[in-house]
């Protein structure tokens, strides 16, 4: 089989004409039959690399995957596309799962979601061993690797499941987030060639990254959107009741807004999910709970209203953004004090002391991020193994405030940090530089230290943010897990001595993210509304936000024009290209 009956199925089915990076290469190894890794970003077109295949195989596509949401946005968009497909998980009922797997047995489709919490069943695995199996694929893989930042027990037993499968399968793993680490864990545990690994990096071009620090989050959040009006987007935050707080919020200044948290009813958080997804709200405010796999791909923005708890996790929510390739924007809003609420997680989750420990590791990581002036991009993708240049668009790379020199104030708090012999962290330097005179800075006799009081006339808060950003800059590093120490850096010992100066940026303005939809954009996304409605699918399953403003460039108003225009394949254009032609035409004739 090869890549060229690929690329026809790429045009004709998709409406694509080429493949994206790394697509190419990890349907050449599909083809070929080697069981392989696919690392790439979220929006990257992980999917296409399963599905394409299995369009040619003449057996059976199984896609294993955590996320039950997202099942039937894929399967409704591949039905639309033409492409026979259906899904197997916890709402679907005994009777009905049946009668799939008969249908699946004759043939009557290409592809069947999964859950891995099926494969916990033997009776479901040995049903699945009576079907023409040609290829595995593993979603989110990274679920798989206790070193990933969201292991699932449940898919442990996919290696025991694959051996039981007569049709012996190949397997196809995929991943948006990675480590080398956690990249090595799925190879061995799914016996996959580390040279079949395909990894197009973690950039993702379209998404620009920004941090605010230290500013109302109320405030910012409802300027943004005012500036941004229009706009979709998701909101996160860590804990349900300030979910809630900010739901009623944006609400009240009557933003279209919707919570999503674990606290709900399963009918109320389908159906927010639902007008989220159909457009009918703008923001969905959320934990973490609500949207990993979510396939809507017009979500403009992601803002983080609270700390999550990893990068790994920061930037796989933060990557629901700009799915289509249009620019979007994940911006965190970062308080010192919410990483409180992420270390209360933490000790409360149960987990052994070893997994503890990294916990608290990688929430100094997401601390780091937060307070770096470097490049936002270069950070994520050195967290990741990548090099990189600087991104050029990040609010860091372009930030255009002018700079304070904080030598002196560095050199206070590297002194202290010297004083205290690297022993304690960052509460006890604070309250030793601001003077409090607490028990424990009594009881080790700190008031005695050159450095006490140094800075009696500041806040703990300002100085704690000080050495948050000293340590993001890389002039302190903290060392262990659940209780940091502070140790002076090189870079440090240098502007310690004088040998160099210590520079500090100071508040973030909103800016607008993209320019104003055009009036026929406007009117083809209405179309686009009024057809997913009557179908009973999300509006991205019938065109993208990219494809319309596609049409709104190339002005289509024949078969041909239509069908050359990016993310029209043939079934959309006997489906949907009459009515959408119309409407330019129209528009046309109004100009």
């Amino acid at each position: 089989m090869d890549l060229a009956a690929a690329q026809q199925v790429l045009k004709t089915v998709f409406g694509y004409d080429e493949f994206r990076p790394g697509q190419k290469a990890v349907i050449e190894h599909v083809l070929a039959g080697d069981s392989s890794l696919a690392i790439m970003p979220t929006g990257g077109g992980k999917s296409l690399c399963y599905q394409i295949p299995a369009m040619l195989f003449s057996g059976i596509t199984v896609v294993v995957s955590p996320l039950i949401s997202l099942m039937k946005d894929q399967v409704d968009a591949l039905n639309d596309s033409g492409i026979p497909a259906t899904f197997i998980n916890s709402s679907v009922d005994w009777p009905e799962i049946q009668q799939r797997l008969a249908a699946l047995h004759n043939g009557d489709y290409k592809l069947v979601y999964i859950a891995p919490e099926r494969l916990d069943s033997e009776a479901f695995v040995q049903a699945l061993a009576r079907l023409p199996i040609d290829l595995l694929a593993v979603d989110e893989a990274h679920c798989i690797s206790q070193w990933g930042h969201d292991f699932r027990p449940s898919y442990l037993t996919l290696s025991h499941a694959i051996e039981q499968l007569p049709s012996q399968p190949q397997v196809l793993a995929l991943t948006a987030t990675a480590t080398t680490q956690v990249a090595h864990d799925i190879c061995q545990q799914l016996w996959i060639d580390p040279q079949n690994e395909v990894n197009t990096g973690f950039a993702r071009d379209n998404l620009n990254l920004t941090v605010v620090k230290d500013q109302d989050t109320d405030r910012y959040i409802l300027d943004y959107l005012q500036v941004n009006q229009g706009e979709t987007g998701i909101i996160y935050a860590s804990t349900r009741k300030e979910v809630e707080r900010l739901t009623k919020l944006l609400t009240k200044q009557h933003v279209t807004a919707a919570a999503y948290h674990a606290g709900l009813s399963d009918e109320q958080r389908q159906q927010n999910q639902e007008d989220f997804l159909y457009d009918r709200i703008q923001v969905m405010v959320a934990t973490n709970a609500f949207g990993m796999g979510i396939d809507k791909s017009n979500v403009r923005f992601v803002i983080h209203a609270q700390v999550p708890g990893t990068l790994e996790a920061y930037y796989q929510e933060a990557g629901r953004a700009g799915r289509d390739g249009l620019p979007s924007e994940a911006i965190l809003v970062y308080h010192a004090q919410d990483l409180q609420i992420q270390r209360f997680f933490i000790d409360q989750s149960g987990m052994d002391e070893e997994h503890r420990q990294r916990a608290y590791q990688k929430l100094q990581v997401m601390n780091h991020y937060a307070n770096t002036e470097g490049c936002l991009q270069q950070f994520i993708l050195q967290y990741f193994g990548e090099v990189s240049p600087a991104c050029g668009r990040c609010s860091n790379c372009l930030d255009e405030r002018e700079s304070q020199d904080v030598t002196t104030a560095a050199q206070q708090v590297l002194s202290c940090v010297v004083r205290l012999r690297s022993r304690f962290g960052k509460g006890v330097v604070a309250q030793v530089l601001t003077g409090a005179r607490n028990q424990r800075i009594r009881d080790n006799n700190l008031t005695m230290l050159p450095t006490y009081g140094l800075m009696a006339n500041q806040k703990q808060k300002t100085v704690g943010e000080l050495i948050d950003f000293l340590t993001a800059a890389g002039y302190l590093q903290s060392v262990g897990g659940q209780y940091p120490t502070l140790q002076v850096t090189a870079s440090g010992v240098a502007v310690l001595k004088g040998q160099e100066q210590a520079y500090r940026k100071m508040a973030q303005r909103v800016k607008r993210l993209v320019p104003e939809d055009t009036a026929l954009f406007g009117k083809l996304r209405d179309l686009r509304r009024e057809l997913a409605e009557e179908q009973h699918v999300p509006p991205f399953v019938i065109f993208s936000d990219k494809a319309l403003h596609a049409m709104c460039e190339a002005l289509p108003t024949d078969d041909d024009s239509f069908l050359a225009v990016k993310g029209v394949g043939q079934s959309k254009l006997d489906r949907y290209g009459e009515a959408f032609m119309a409407v330019i035409r129209e528009n046309q004739d109004m100009d």
